[in-house]
């Protein structure tokens, strides 16, 4: 599948320093930085620097630093965050089924409270 990136997405313009954000951790390749409407009291958002819009595109095309990096900066930021021993969830949407809203890879880390089961029943 062809992946098209919109280089005009909320993320890419934090990227480029054009949106500012509260950053929790910035590496060579990955930006963890504070959501803007937390879910819950710890919710970062952790995005590759490269352009990927989800993760299947970052997983078939990030080269090897890029995916070692973003998830050793996933695992960091659990750490930075203390939140491996009560327990966090970590949510990745990508496409419209998915309910992906910016188009750019971001995994949410949520933790700090009980979040309850991931789907609900219909």
């Amino acid at each position: 599948m062809a992946y098209s990136y919109d280089d005009q997405n909320i993320f890419a313009k934090i990227l480029r320093g054009e949106i500012p954000n509260t950053t929790v951790l910035e590496t060579e390749h990955s930006l963890a930085f504070r959501d803007l409407y937390p879910q819950a009291p710890v919710h970062v958002l952790v995005i590759p620097k490269g352009a990927y819009v989800c993760y299947d595109h970052f997983a078939q095309e990030a080269s090897d630093a890029e995916i070692l990096d973003y998830t050793r900066a996933i695992g960091k930021v659990c750490e930075m965050e203390g939140v491996a021993a009560d327990g966090f969830r970590m949510i990745a949407n990508a496409g419209i089924a998915g309910v992906q809203e910016v188009p750019h890879l971001h995994v949410h880390i949520l933790a700090g409270r009980p979040l309850g089961r991931m789907l609900q029943s219909a």
